[in-house]
């Protein structure tokens, strides 16, 4: 895939001075609502209105959007604001309405994504039309798929491109409704840096409180924007209501982010980041050789185990050493999700080693 500034002409034509802002209520239920939560945010930094039309639900029973009678409210609300208007589409149908009401902007859910046969189907229904279409991550961890979502619309001729990072789905996500894995963000970023990539906070947290604190995390790794929740009352939303915030919030929100400089010319700045650089690359050396060292011992359980026929994976042992490393990480400031993600690692390596015992 070659992406080039080509594709982000929608967001770089905006012209805006602040990084974008896409923000309405999980899902569209009443045309007042929809309405009332629009004029609000046409007050703040928004540049575009969101609402689920049609919504995925986990399981039956729950709200699944109004479906095509709510798009002649985001239609009034372009009219009556001047705010873009964007929807979630998940088939071919979803897309044939929503571009008779002439939506600006459509996005692929996460639950979408992870599946290429629809992700195709989509795009063939999009092929020849020039919108923007942004693509949120697939709920598992997995750069290529997510990639190959925007393969899917670029090779359909559509060029105007973005992501939605809006995190992964796990069994035991603690502190976050998705674990956002910034990690898999940074490659992209790093692999396709002219791809606009946006946030969507409200998906990652679950709650409303931690929304400042990921979108500043956000802010640092140079992401173009946000996609917020945004509704009049949220705790009685008829979807996902303690992850979203009053358009009050959301102004206040965006008040309290922090935009950094890329870099800074200052001779001093450059002095001291280049000592810091060489003390990092120290630090790293030694980790390897530390790493190298447990191998070692790993690989001499290994022969031991293989000498008195035992199985290789102790979970009991296993369990003991994840609770025990991440106290110890708490206590020295490191966060719990990072030192599970590392020791995990280290324990797949372990346990790779061992088994080529021979």
């Amino acid at each position: 895939m070659e992406i080039t500034k080509e594709n982000r002409k929608w967001l770089d034509g905006m012209g805006l001075s602040h990084p974008i802002v896409i923000a309405g209520p999980c899902s569209a239920e009443t045309e007042e609502q929809v309405l009332k939560t629009a004029h609000l945010l046409k007050d703040t930094d928004t540049n575009v209105f969101r609402a689920g039309i049609w919504k995925p639900r986990t399981r039956p029973g729950g709200f699944e959007g109004v479906g095509g009678i709510g798009l002649p409210w985001l239609q009034r609300v372009r009219e009556e604001t001047g705010l873009k208007i964007t929807t979630e589409v998940g088939n071919a149908n979803h897309v044939e309405l929503a571009l008779k009401a002439d939506v600006d902007i459509l996005w692929i859910g996460a639950r979408t994504t992870v599946n290429p046969f629809a992700v195709q189907e989509i795009a063939d229904a999009l092929k020849g039309v020039d919108k923007p279409v942004l693509v949120k991550n697939p709920v598992n961890p997995d750069l290529a798929l997510w990639l190959g979502g925007v393969e899917r619309f670029q090779a359909n001729g559509i060029s105007q491109l973005g992501v939605i990072h809006r995190g992964f789905s796990a069994y035991n996500t603690g502190h976050y409704r998705n674990k956002p894995k910034w990690h898999i963000a940074i490659e992209l970023k790093k692999e396709f840096p002219d791809l606009p990539l946006i946030l969507d906070p409200s998906h990652i947290c679950g709650r409303r409180d931690t929304i400042l604190d990921v979108s500043q995390t956000a802010l640092d790794l140079n992401f173009d924007g946000f996609m917020i929740e945004t509704h009049i009352d949220p705790d009685n939303a008829w979807s996902d209501a303690a992850q979203q915030i009053t358009p009050a919030q959301l102004h206040k929100i965006t008040q309290d982010l922090r935009i950094r400089q890329k870099s800074s010319s200052k001779e001093s700045f450059q002095s001291k980041l280049n000592l810091y650089r060489k003390e990092l690359d120290l630090i790293d050396s030694n980790i390897i050789d530390i790493l190298s060292d447990r191998m070692v011992v790993a690989e001499g359980i290994g022969r031991l185990k293989h000498q008195e026929n035992v199985a290789i994976l102790q979970s009991g042992r296993w369990s003991d050493i994840l609770v025990n490393m991440i106290e110890t990480g708490k206590s020295k400031g490191l966060s719990e999700e990072f030192i599970e993600e590392v020791f995990k690692a280290i324990h797949v390596e372990s346990i790779n080693i061992q088994h080529n015992v021979k």
